[in-house]
């Protein structure tokens, strides 16, 4: 894709219940290149990141769902607790993550697969998510939903 002079931009994520702010966030990041790569945490990986119950869908579940967004040019599963494998495979020209993460090198928030992004040239983007959108929220809204009955 490089060598045909397009700009890869890479992200990851749970993506377990797709939803607005995940739809958002992806067409944003694919606004800063030409092909958009994402990463999907394996189930194991996802558990680890998101606690007990998680994922709500498998791996594999989740991947069809997010390759069939306009927006994505490819997905793939990865079994690590961050992308930095992937990350230092793709070597994106841009690596994109969400408004919870920080730009600042100095920052706790900063990604880890950040250094190995800009060392091999590529820069970091951070996005702004949509408020009050996530998984977790929507997971937790159902379950108050549920004890309210």
């Amino acid at each position: 894709m490089r060598a045909e002079g397009r700009r890869v931009v890479a992200t990851n994520g749970c993506f377990d219940l797709l939803h607005v702010g995940h739809v958002r966030y992806l067409e944003e990041a694919r606004s800063l290149g030409d092909v958009l790569v994402v990463g999907i945490n394996s189930d194991s990986s996802a558990g680890k990141l998101k606690g007990s119950g998680r994922p709500v869908n498998s791996a594999s579940e989740r991947a069809e769902v997010v390759a069939s967004l306009h927006c994505v040019t490819a997905v793939t599963i990865f079994d690590e607790d961050t992308a930095l494998e992937l990350v230092e495979v793709l070597k994106p020209d841009v690596y994109v993550k969400g408004g919870d993460y920080s730009a600042d090198p100095e920052d706790e928030a900063y990604p880890p697969e950040a250094h190995a992004v800009s060392r091999d040239g590529g820069k970091v983007a951070i996005v702004s998510l949509t408020p009050g959108r996530s998984t977790t929220r929507i997971l937790e809204q159902i379950a108050e939903d549920r004890t309210d009955r």
